[in-house]
C-alpha cells in the first residue's frame, strides 16, 4: 500500500471537519450580523465581484460547490428575501442569470466586516503570520483553491431585477 493514502486520507478529512467547523461558527456570526448564512455571503460575494452584478445560475452553483438544484434553493430565499434577483439572457431565454441587488450590496457590506474579523481572530489565534502564508501556498495547489468563476456578460440586456 502506498504510504501517501494514510497521511492523504487525515489531511481530507481534517480539512473536510474543520470546514465544517468553521462554516458552522461562521454561520452563527453571520446570521447575526445580517441573517444570512457563509454559503449566502459567498453567493452575494461572488455577484458582487461579477461583471455587472450577475453569473449564470449554474455557474454560481459551480463556483460556490452546490448543485442546480441546490442553487435554485438558496437563490430562491435570496430573492425572497430581496437580496438577488433574476434576469433572462435576450438571445436565449433558458439561461438564466442571479443578479444581486442594492438590498444584497448592502448586507453584503454590513456583514463583510464581521466575516473578515471572525476570519482573522480564527487565523490569528492558530498560525503566526508565516504558518499563514505557508498554508495559503499549500492550499493553493488544490485543485478548485484559486477557481473564481464568472459569467460572461455578452447578450445579456442592462440590469432588470425581477422580484
Amino acid at each position: 500500500m502506498n504510504s501517501q493514502v494514510p497521511s492523504a486520507l487525515t489531511a481530507f478529512v481534517r480539512l473536510a471537519n474543520a470546514h465544517g467547523a468553521m462554516e458552522r461558527a461562521f454561520n452563527q456570526e453571520l446570521q447575526a450580523a445580517g441573517r444570512i448564512t457563509v454559503t449566502d455571503f459567498e453567493v452575494l460575494r461572488r455577484l458582487a465581484d461579477a461583471p455587472d452584478g450577475r453569473m449564470r445560475r449554474i455557474d454560481l452553483a459551480h463556483a460556490v460547490g452546490v448543485t442546480p438544484s441546490g442553487i435554485t434553493r438558496l437563490l430562491d430565499g435570496l430573492e425572497a428575501s430581496e437580496l438577488v434577483g433574476r434576469h433572462h439572457c435576450t438571445q436565449d431565454h433558458r439561461v438564466t442569470y442571479a443578479v444581486i441587488t442594492n438590498a444584497g450590496r448592502d448586507v453584503l457590506r454590513a456583514t463583510a466586516a464581521t466575516h473578515l474579523a471572525g476570519l482573522v481572530a480564527l487565523f490569528a489565534e492558530r498560525f503566526t503570520q508565516n504558518e499563514l502564508n505557508q498554508l495559503v501556498t499549500l492550499l493553493g495547489r488544490l485543485p478548485g483553491a484559486d477557481s473564481d468563476l464568472s459569467c460572461p456578460a455578452a447578450a445579456v440586456e442592462p440590469v432588470t431585477v425581477e422580484s
